[in-house]
């Protein structure tokens, strides 16, 4: 079956965004192999918020080849957009009701991956209702003190076992846990 995949990057204090929705610390590291991942996939989800953002950007004429490359791949993906306040546009499918059952349904389809992309509701949601087969975070090597955190609102613990770390030249480490089985 198709695993659910939370891949962020993340601040060493726990922030996935800055006070004012700053991204700009966050590094398009070669060496942690973003386009693999991206292979591994089909499917990506979003919160409505990360979709306007993110769902459709097109990076500007100096981007470099290779997060040409990332957009262009992240843009082929199947997309789906879950929101209360649905504006289909035509490029995603929107859901906004009976949210466990249509991921279930998605999840038991033929495919690759599915990315959890956020935002931090929607992922949040997914951790409480134990939906994420795999947190796959990057760790970037800076500390921001305030911004939007990872994590918040959970209901309850969720034990994970270490699956892989890699480090890389830029202090950038990959983190990558499976949900663990039971919790001691």
């Amino acid at each position: 079956m198709r695993k659910i995949v939370l891949d962020l990057a993340v601040t060493l204090d726990g922030f996935i965004e800055g006070p004012n929705g700053e991204i700009d610390w966050c590094v398009m590291d070669e060496e942690m192999a973003f386009d693999d991942f991206l292979g591994d996939i089909d499917t990506i989800f979003y919160g409505r918020v990360s979709y306007d953002l993110w769902g459709q950007y097109v990076p500007g004429a100096d981007v470099s080849p290779v997060e040409e490359k990332i957009w262009s791949s992240v843009h082929s993906k199947e997309k789906y957009v879950f929101s209360k306040n649905p504006q289909p546009d035509g490029k995603a499918t929107y859901i906004s009701s009976d949210i466990l059952d249509k991921i279930a349904e998605i999840k038991s389809r033929p495919g690759k991956n599915i990315w959890l992309y956020g935002g931090s509701s929607l992922i949040t949601t997914f951790i409480n209702h134990g939906l994420i087969d795999e947190y796959r975070l990057a760790v970037h090597p800076i500390i921001l003190g305030a911004g939007k955190p990872l994590f918040t609102n959970l209901e309850n613990r969720t034990g994970l076992t270490l699956n892989h770390v890699k480090t890389s030249a830029s202090g950038v480490i990959l983190l990558s846990y499976a949900k663990a089985t039971a919790l001691k």
